[in-house]
């Protein structure tokens, strides 16, 4: 392999730490900067920065977020009683898409995964079994991936919320097994959330 100066070495194994990213596409990127004019470098490097100083998460749900309350917290147009719980902030996404969803979100930063050394303390749980005791919720909405890891976590959850008059409602199956909610079109998405059943 040949040596690289190091500055931009020291780049490619910064970037070799970004999901996905490899040691050749990491020399691209790398080269791809270095090629790139000082105001887009500096424009990216100062994006980076900003995520890392102003992004934090929300103290009601767990987005990621740049104004706490988040905007979905905040609505005064969202139905707060309904909450639908993702593992990953990027699922929100997928559920917005269908335009169909008007409740509130939970974030659980990941899913029950034992083989992972994941079980229910590390997830971000207490704030919403907090809104549940409270009574603030009506309805909680369970989309966790249909993978084993999402079925582990939805299982759980439902044992855990179980409270007279709450209704806990499971997305259904429009989308595939072992996929992810955040790369499902619209109509799938949209499916899912109109069949969801009781646990």
């Amino acid at each position: 392999m040949s040596k690289f100066a190091e500055p931009m070495a020291r780049l490619i194994d910064e970037l070799k730490k970004l999901p996905g990213i490899g040691s050749k596409t990491a020399q691209r990127l790398g080269f791809h900067i270095l090629r790139s004019n000082d105001e887009d470098a500096e424009a990216l490097a100062a994006a980076v920065r900003d995520v890392k100083a102003k992004l934090r998460l929300c103290s009601i749900c767990n987005n990621i977020t740049d104004v706490d309350p988040c905007v979905y917290c905040s609505s005064a147009t969202r139905n707060q009683r309904m909450v639908c719980v993702v593992e990953e902030p990027t699922n929100i996404g997928a559920i917005e898409k269908t335009k169909h969803f008007n409740g509130v979100y939970h974030v659980l930063h990941g899913s029950i995964s034992p083989l992972h050394g994941v079980g229910p303390e590390q997830l971000r749980i207490s704030n919403l079994m907090r809104r549940v005791e409270d009574g603030q919720v009506d309805e909680v909405i369970i989309a966790t991936n249909p993978t084993v890891e999402g079925e582990a976590t939805a299982t759980y959850l439902s044992g855990q919320l179980r409270r007279a008059g709450l209704k806990v409602t499971r997305i259904a199956m429009g989308i595939p097994v072992g996929s992810d909610i955040e790369y499902a079109d619209e109509i799938t998405m949209l499916k899912s959330m109109e069949g969801r059943r009781e646990l």
